[in-house]
């Protein structure tokens, strides 16, 4: 007669408490990693179209992380109702093959969409660190079309291991091997690693395009939003900028002697202003005063 188990020792309330907290705070610190990635790439994007230097301006967390939602918001919401759609899908196929006797359309169904989804993979996956891989269109395209087609031949395969991970049989009719099994498994984890790359890849550059592209958006309508500056300096300044209007007080009206007005705010480093013209387009210059008591600005609420 073997000699009774002692039962496994109580766990302290504190202890599963952790537990579930790391659940919950692993993928929230993913996402919030995710989040500021792509709004430092949002950011980086915007104001180097604009001739700011991005690294000058210090940005907070919470102003990178705020800045994110532009560009992720979008993808994020088409991401989301395309993995729904693609689960629906995926069940219903495979409820719709599950009957015995439509065992062999399961298997070629298999076999199709493993066969297409790795050949999509492997074709594309070389485009996007290779322009001589596929020749994609110029544009749009060529930046999200790899990575996309990478995404779908990922998507492809995952339907194909969640197929055979649910039937009773292998490919071949026998009986499920645990062996089997595990390659399967490492396929589908293999599969949504690509997915996640690929996923990964063409949210960061949409970050970027549509930074560069609302950029561009604000210049053309004449950085509408910004505050508006007038400019009192102790020396005169060099600039190029257009349709600013220049005043000399004299000698007696204290240090800051010279006024310059029709400036705007383009951005505020902690060393420096960026300052545009009220009548700035886009690729028009941008004037850097040092922040160094050489002037002092009065910044004002934009016009509406």
């Amino acid at each position: 007669m073997s000699a009774p188990q002692e039962p496994p020792p109580e766990r302290s309330p504190l202890s599963t408490f952790a537990e579930k907290a790391a659940y919950i705070a692993a993928p929230g610190t993913v996402a919030l990693g995710l989040l500021y990635y792509f709004g430092s790439v949002y950011i980086r994007e915007y104001y180097s179209a604009l001739g700011v230097v991005p690294e000058d301006l210090g940005m907070s967390v919470q102003n990178v992380m705020a800045s994110s939602t532009q560009a992720v918001f979008l993808p994020l919401c088409l991401l989301l109702a395309g993995g729904l759609v693609v689960f629906l899908l995926v069940g219903l196929l495979g409820r719709a093959l599950a009957r015995p006797r439509l065992a062999e359309h399961r298997r070629t169904a298999i076999i199709l969409l493993l066969a297409v989804g790795m050949a999509m993979v492997f074709v594309d996956f070389p485009a996007l660190f290779s322009d001589l891989a596929i020749p994609f269109p110029a544009g749009l395209p060529k930046v999200f079309l790899p990575a996309l087609l990478v995404a779908v031949g990922a998507t492809l395969g995952l339907c194909a291991v969640h197929l055979r991970l649910n039937q009773s049989t292998d490919l071949g009719g026998a009986p499920r091997s645990a062996e089997n099994d595990r390659v399967w498994l490492a396929v589908g984890a293999l599969l949504i690693g690509m997915l996640t790359i690929s996923l990964f890849f063409d949210m960061a550059q949409y970050a970027a395009v549509i930074g560069r592209s609302n950029a561009t958006h604000d210049a053309r309508r004449g950085f509408r939003g910004k505050p508006t500056v007038v400019v009192h300096s102790r020396v005169l300044l060099t600039h190029n900028a257009r349709d600013v209007e220049f005043k000399d007080h004299g000698s007696g009206s204290g240090p800051y002697r010279y006024e310059y007005r029709g400036f705007q705010l383009l951005a505020k480093a902690p060393a420096r202003f960026y300052l545009v013209s009220h009548t700035a387009r886009y690729r028009d210059a941008v004037v850097v005063l040092p922040d160094d008591g050489t002037a002092w600005l009065e910044i004002r609420a934009p016009k509406p």
